[in-house]
This record gives structure tokens, C-alpha cells and sequence, in this order.
């Protein structure tokens, strides 16, 4: 089976697990019928607006966390494939923000902690990030084999790292997952443009929820989440305020957009990692 149900939950989380996962169970309610399904949270989709401080505090053990066990049972109840954005789990003195996938059986199928930290300086009401204080980054190019295709994962601030979507094409994905929070200055420049660029290069499809609006901490968030084709096509757009946005495909699709322009085969460059 190539054809999936994609869809990304656009969300304005708060500083409480509890009262996030009261909204992901609501949105979740308004999906399409169509199965398989792979639906895509928000970065830190569980916690914003709180604090650094404060995420490492509820930093979750892998595997038996309580905002895991309710993503596994929302994924159970609704039969979905689920990516649960990003979520602390602990790593000692920091945490890791993890993405985790589950599967429609509610078990874990693949983690990803974000490679790429934030470490910079944006005209916003922030002024100055710096993920890295708190957050251990990631290290593994990370790709699952689904009934519909390979789906890889990438968030957010990766998507300014164009050398980790090539790994990712190159590990086989078809579908990569982009759970992201933009600054609302930095998404207006570059959202789309960029979202659009990893997609027309590695020819996949890009399925990339945002946080949208000003969070608990005054943080302002871009919003407008959206799901890419192969071609570089915006298939569909929640621009602003929480909802969902669903298009169906087929993984097919890419095979004919690959033969005919195979710029993996003509690329004259490798990428190498950092150890």
C-alpha cells in the first residue's frame, strides 16, 4: 500500500502537559476517516511558554513517561501512526527534545532528539535563544519503514541544514516528518521557502506542523503548518489558530519525479557527518 492520509496538527501549547494533551485529544477528534494515517505534532507540542528550566524538571524516562502513554493510547484509539513532536525526555544534566513515533498499536516505533539547537539571536520579544543551555542534541539520522513508506525525522531548526535531508533521502525516506515552532520573524522570511527547497531537493514529502501565536512566556510563534509535495507543491495549509490539516497521497507519486530528474544519482558531492 503507498496511500496515506498526512496530517499535521497546528497547536498554541501552554506551559501544561495536561491541558496540551486535552487539546491534541480534541483535535484528534476532527481527522479524516482514511487509514493508514500518519499524523504529525507541533515541537514541544507538550510543553511551551514555560521555561527551560522548568521542561528539564518534567523531563519524562524513555518509554514510560505519562505524556508517552497517553500518545500511545491516543495512537491506539485512533489508529494512527503519531509523531509526538518533541517532548523532553531525560538525559541527565539536560533533556533530549524528542520526537517519537508510535505506531496504530500505540507502541513506540523510532526516537529522534533534534540535532540542530537553536543558539541564536532573532529580532522578536525573545531577542536571544540558546537551546543548547538545556538541551542535548542528538546525534542519528533517523528513519522507519511504515505499510505506506520510509518516514524520516527532522525538527525544526534542522530545517536549515540542508546536508541532514540528503542523509535522510539517502537512509531511503519518502516522507519526512517536520514537527517545528518558527519565531514569527524568522517564519515570515523563510517558512515556506525553505520547507519547500528540502522537499524539491530530496524529492519527498514533507509533512510540517508549526506552533502558531504568543505563548504563555511571550514568545510569538509562526504558525502555518504545511505539507509539501515532491514537486515542491504546498498540497495544504493551516495558516493560523489550532486546528488540523489532512491531504491523502500517494507515496507513489515520487518514483516518476525521481526518474525523471535523478539528481541523487548526478550529485557530485557526498555528505559527511561531524563525530
Amino acid at each position: 500500500m503507498t496511500q496515506v492520509q498526512l496530517t499535521a496538527l497546528q497547536m498554541s501549547s501552554r506551559p501544561d502537559p495536561q491541558d496540551n494533551l486535552a487539546i491534541v485529544a480534541k483535535l484528534l477528534e476532527q481527522l479524516p476517516a482514511a487509514r493508514p494515517q500518519l499524523v504529525v505534532l507541533p515541537e514541544a507540542f507538550s510543553c511551551f511558554g514555560a521555561g527551560d528550566r522548568a521542561q528539564l524538571a518534567m523531563a519524562e524516562p524513555y518509554k514510560y513517561g505519562e505524556v508517552q502513554k497517553q500518545l500511545a493510547a491516543l495512537a491506539k484509539k485512533h489508529e494512527v501512526y503519531l509523531v509526538g513532536g518533541t517532548l523532553p525526555v531525560d538525559a541527565g544534566e539536560r533533556f533530549s527534545a524528542a520526537s517519537i513515533l508510535f505506531g496504530p498499536d500505540g507502541a513506540i516505533l523510532n526516537r529522534y532528539d533534534k540535532i540542530h539547537l537553536f543558539d541564536v539571536d532573532v529580532a522578536d520579544n525573545t531577542k536571544e535563544y540558546r537551546e543548547s543551555k538545556w538541551t542535548q542534541p542528538g546525534s542519528k539520522v533517523v528513519t522507519t519503514e511504515t505499510d505506506f513508506g520510509v518516514v524520516g525525522m527532522a525538527v525544526c531548526y534542522d530545517l536549515r541544514f540542508p546536508e541532514l535531508f540528503r542523509a535522510l533521502r539517502q537512509a531511503g525516506s519518502q516522507i519526512i516528518v517536520l514537527p517545528s515552532a518558527f519565531t514569527q520573524v524568522t517564519g515570515k522570511a523563510h517558512w515556506h521557502a525553505l520547507v519547500r527547497a528540502r522537499a524539491i531537493e530530496q524529492q519527498v514529502f514533507i509533512v510540517a506542523p508549526g506552533q502558531v501565536g504568543e505563548h504563555a512566556n511571550g514568545r510569538e510563534t509562526f504558525g502555518h503548518s504545511i505539507i509539501v509535495s515532491p514537486w515542491g507543491e504546498i498540497l495544504a495549509e493551516q495558516e493560523l489558530d489550532e486546528g488540523v490539516v489532512s491531504v491523502s497521497v500517494d507515496v507513489a507519486d515520487i518514483e516518476p519525479i525521481r526518474k525523471q530528474m535523478p539528481v541523487a544519482q548526478q550529485n557530485q558531492f557526498e555528505v559527511v557527518q561531524k563525530t
